[in-house]
């Protein structure tokens, strides 16, 4: 019989379960999406009890679905949404409040209060993370003072907090085990990346407890068994976990210093590998753990992205410009190229490398010429556009520049954004066969640990479709110093 890697891909808009074969190729893979929560405050929420059946359904679709028995998976890794937070009770593993996504920013005033109380470099010093709502500290926060059971729960030591990692590792082992990997702790801004432990300090700032945080232990390192409730009539080790970004990056082969990817999806992650070397920056990047593997801590530096995919989806959902993401294509290539105007996405502020909670999202440069077309051109173009400004700002911290970017996500397909992308940064762009590098990630690295692959074969497999820079030099600077000028303009402080 054949033999499979399991990938479970929980991500921001739905949850992929994917089986690889002995050769690391895809056999069989199944999707569900999740209801997106979003209220006239801007709060964006998820209901994690709806993604743990949507795990289960999955898992017993993808096998009984095409006849597998569930003793012919070896392993399972895991990749996820990473700073998105929620709390349950540890005795009935039934969770207190929705899941707070790591776009909703509600935790502003909370993180306002810390930087009032100096904590701001005591907070990047020691997580890597600049001081904002993003992460999962702020959100866990606003937990304990706005939900009273997780207080309640907290004085009877019968509290648990975490990311989506330890939420699902805790229902899928039927609450035995209760841990979380060191690419996730690292963007809590919880976790002290250079003790590697829960930082005292800042855990009190925020009101967290840190005996509610879950274990903290290597990527490649044994996270229980699971029947998924009993889907399964034996139980299949779970064998690695890494959040969706540091999976993308170890599924891209981006194993060594210097190596960088970009993550297209509902937003985007950049990351760059900096090895063993962690490098700090107060400028607006982060510093965090790209994964514990072998024994050893691996560093790199990030930027996120707010909206990246997301605007697409706006486009489609909210404007109704667009039937499907695929139209995107078609409508940008067909812009008038003497339309000048930019879109700045800050529907909820802006990410990396700006860090603006209070920016809002403009179209700038409209005139006569700008419809339909010119609308989608630019939202289009702001994703290669954001993407641009981090791995520019990490070039000049790190002081090497990239030979190339490996990327990864739905809208890679998209022909003219990867030749855009590929244009404004004036390097080759990267893309692999296959759009789903998180759950492969998660699945190698599970894979690996299992002793099922090995490691220089299942990689040595890989291949990219390569897109070249063709623009010129003139071109290029005009069109940055417009974009530029529009994010100035859309900034708080602009």
């Amino acid at each position: 019989m054949s033999k499979y890697v399991m990938g479970i891909d929980q991500s921001t808009q739905g949850t992929k379960v994917i089986l690889f074969d002995l050769e690391g190729k895809i056999a069989f893979q199944a999707v569900k999406p999740h209801k997106q929560f979003i209220n006239d405050k801007g709060w964006v929420e998820h209901d994690p009890n709806e993604i743990w059946r949507n795990v289960k359904t999955l898992a017993q679709e993808i096998t009984q679905g095409n006849g597998i028995s569930a003793r012919d998976i070896v392993a399972i890794g895991i990749s996820n949404q990473r700073e998105t937070s929620l709390a349950w009770n540890r005795s009935t593993g039934e969770s207190i409040y929705p899941a707070i996504v790591w776009q909703c920013a509600r935790g502003a005033a909370i993180c306002d209060e810390l930087e009032t109380q100096g904590l701001k470099t005591l907070v990047k010093d020691n997580t890597g993370l600049p001081l904002s709502p993003y992460f999962s500290a702020a959100k866990l926060a606003w937990i304990m003072r706005n939900v009273p059971e997780a207080a309640k729960l907290a004085s009877e030591k019968n509290l648990c907090m975490g990311t989506v990692d330890s939420w699902l590792i805790h229902k899928m082992t039927g609450g035995n085990v209760f841990k979380t990997d060191y690419s996730n702790a690292s963007r809590t801004q919880l976790f002290n990346i250079k003790a590697l432990a829960w930082d005292e300090k800042i855990c009190a700032a925020f009101g967290i407890p840190i005996d509610a945080l879950p274990e903290v232990t290597f990527s490649d390192s044994p996270f229980g068994k699971t029947t998924f409730d009993g889907v399964f009539d034996v139980e299949v080790p779970i064998w690695a976990m890494l959040g969706d970004s540091h999976a993308a990056l170890f599924g891209q082969g981006s194993h060594a210093a210097g190596q960088a990817k970009a993550t297209y999806g509902t937003g985007s992650s950049i990351m760059l590998n900096t090895g063993e070397n962690l490098i700090q920056t107060e400028q607006g990047i982060a510093s965090t753990i790209a994964w514990g593997m072998n024994g050893k801590v691996s560093y790199a530096l990030e930027g996120n992205i707010n909206y990246t995919g997301a605007s697409i989806t706006w486009l489609k959902d909210d404007l109704k410009l667009i039937a499907s993401a695929a139209e995107t294509e078609t409508l940008a290539r067909q812009s008038n190229p003497a339309d000048k105007s930019y879109f700045v996405p800050a529907f909820t502020g802006l990410g990396a490398p700006y860090y603006d909670n209070d920016a809002t999202g403009i179209f700038a440069g409209i005139t006569r010429v700008t419809g339909k077309n010119e609308m989608v051109r630019a939202v289009v173009d702001s994703i290669a556009y954001q993407i641009y400004d981090v791995i520019h700002l990490m070039e000049e911290v790190s002081g090497g520049e990239l030979v190339n970017l490996k990327v990864d996500g739905g809208p890679t397909r998209n022909a003219y954004l990867m030749q855009f992308q590929s244009d404004i940064l004036n390097k080759p762009v990267a893309v692999p066969p296959l759009a789903e590098l998180s759950a492969m990630g998660a699945a190698y690295c599970a894979g690996i640990a299992a002793g099922f692959y090995d490691r220089e074969k299942v990689f040595a497999g890989l291949s990219w479709k390569q897109y070249a820079p063709n623009m010129n030099a003139d071109e290029r600077d005009k069109l940055l110093k417009g974009w530029s000028t529009a994010i100035k303009k859309a900034m708080s402080k602009g």
